[in-house]
């Protein structure tokens, strides 16, 4: 049987490398190849970060940077919210899209620490139904190897990561359920919701 702590340990290594989104609609002109020289540099960005021995804050906002570069941030955010973000006013998107980035940046960047000595490597790329699924393998010291597979679409014009699968697992879903955890705290108070992530990460 699988040690749990080890899971998690894994689990969180990728948590610190990407964020969650909904899936696309539509494929426009994005190609297996450029699906995968974004995730080659989001990864040689990672393996720097990592490398780096910069402080943890440093870290967390340089997170928050590549998150930012690579990852289609307003999707992310709005799917974690799930049916509720259909009744958000303008101001309250993009003050929920901020706060969020925020957390996510804190909540996973903290982690880099912890990985110091790994790495990721992209192995492949290949077309599923309306996105790219690029292939990679982590590499963390001391541990075996496993798989992990980034989402890449361009939905929103650029070409961006929108979720990240390791080991089965959806990183998408599971930072929906955080956040449904979250609004259910407030009772479903949009606003509350938006400053608990402030504090939270």
């Amino acid at each position: 049987m699988q040690n749990k702590g080890f899971a998690m340990n894994r689990r969180g290594f990728i948590a610190a490398l990407a964020a969650t989104a909904a899936l696309p609609s539509q494929l426009m002109a994005l190609t297996s190849s450029q699906a995968e020289v974004l995730v080659g540099r989001l990864v040689d960005d990672i393996n720097k970060v990592i490398a780096s021995g910069k402080s943890l804050s440093t870290m967390v906002r340089d997170f928050e940077g590549i998150f930012k570069r690579y990852g289609d941030v307003k999707i992310i955010a709005l799917s974690a919210l799930g049916p509720d973000a259909r009744g958000l006013s303008g101001a309250q998107e993009r003050a929920y899209v901020d706060a969020f980035t925020g957390y996510i940046s804190r909540k996973y960047g903290k982690r880099f620490n912890e990985f110091v000595g790994g790495r990721i490597e992209v192995d492949g790329t290949r077309k599923v139904n309306s996105f790219y699924e690029v292939q990679g393998t982590a590499y963390l010291k001391g541990e075996a190897p496993f798989q992990l597979n980034f989402l890449v679409s361009d939905r929103s014009g650029k070409d961006l990561f929108f979720d990240m699968i390791i080991e089965g697992i959806s990183l998408r879903l599971t930072e929906k359920s955080e956040i449904g955890a979250m609004l259910d705290k407030q009772r479903g108070n949009i606003d509350g919701l938006i400053t608990e992530l402030k504090k939270a990460g």
